[in-house]
């Protein structure tokens, strides 16, 4: 004889059969997700996502300015570099996904993938560029970011604006966020909002004026030591590091850090760092901390006001 129950005993109603589900989204990465996450700038780097300069557009036009250059670009020798850069990826085991734009014309700024998303061991925090220039990048960035698996926690709305170099993790419970230019303070209410659900603090602090990111001030190389710009990072910034056991390093050549963009470099595992070349003077100071410095051409790319931090955009660390 069949049983005779009311629907609402049925699984499909939290009856017999119901299967709930108990995991946090972070348990489910390299499950149902694909694997991706981080909690800090210096474990070891798994995978990245980049995008090359789009051919022709880094060329169109009289007057750089527009495009949000400092100066013309050769895009085939800027291309050239970002291939040895993806190379160097590579050889040191790290997987490289690649940004696949569905829409063309792409702006040529979406070389800049760092910008564009924010990691947390849960998944991405997707941006919303400051500039106009930039505007509908992160539609491309989230479209590829479906397609890998990867969760999106949060896409900045309203009249936010927050841009991923303006981020980063002094540890696993605390964030560092950058105001200024290119992150206000709506956007910064979204990231935090999303962070805190986590049980990550996040910190605040204003960028000067004339200044572009977070980034380009501050890079962490491992989990006690940071190298700065000595009168751009904040000094609330500095305070927080050194609470945290960080030793902050300050560079010693600013010409170099303008225009070889020193600072702006990716750290591949812990005192191991992926950077510019051509900037002698800073290679030796971060040879004297015990940093073990790899180096890529990255003059012409230069001209676009970004170098390797700028280029990569972080997808998988380990987590600690």
């Amino acid at each position: 004889m069949t049983e005779l129950r009311h629907p609402h005993q049925r699984a499909a109603y939290g009856g017999d059969g119901w299967s709930p589900r108990s995991t946090r989204l972070s348990e489910e990465l390299g499950k149902i997700w694909s694997s991706c996450g981080q909690n800090s700038e210096y474990a070891p780097l798994q995978r990245v996502l980049l995008h090359p300069p789009f051919g022709d557009t880094l060329t169109q036009g009289t007057d750089p300015n527009k495009l949000q250059l400092l100066a013309p670009v050769d895009a085939r020798r800027a291309a050239k570099q970002h291939t040895e850069m993806a190379k160097a990826y590579a050889g040191a085991d790290v997987s490289v996904e690649w940004i696949e734009p569905q829409r063309t014309p792409v702006p040529f700024n979406l070389m800049f993938a760092a910008d564009l998303l924010f990691m947390t061991p849960e998944g991405a925090i997707l941006a919303r560029p400051a500039s106009m220039v930039r505007a509908g990048e992160e539609r491309e960035v989230a479209a590829r970011l479906a397609r890998l698996g990867v969760p999106i926690l949060r896409s900045v709305s309203g009249s936010g604006t927050f841009e991923g170099a303006d981020a980063m993790w002094l540890d696993p419970e605390t964030v560092l966020l950058g105001r200024g230019l290119r992150t206000n303070a709506a956007g910064i209410r979204q990231v935090s909002a999303v962070l805190a659900e986590m049980g990550v603090e996040t910190i605040v602090v204003d960028l000067p004026h004339g200044t572009m990111h977070l980034m380009g001030m501050l890079r962490i190389v491992d989990r006690d030591l940071a190298v700065a710009w000595p009168k751009r990072l904040a000094h609330h910034a500095v305070t927080q590091l050194s609470e945290r056991g960080f030793k902050v390093a300050f560079i010693p050549d600013e010409a170099e850090a303008v225009a070889g963009m020193a600072l702006n470099f990716v750290t591949v595992a812990p005192r191991h760092i992926l950077m510019p070349a051509g900037n002698p003077l800073t290679e030796e100071f971060y040879e004297f901390l015990g940093i073990t410095c790899q180096t890529v051409e990255m003059d012409e790319i230069v001209k676009a006001a970004g170098a390797v931090g700028c280029l990569t955009g972080v997808l998988e660390r380990e987590i600690l």
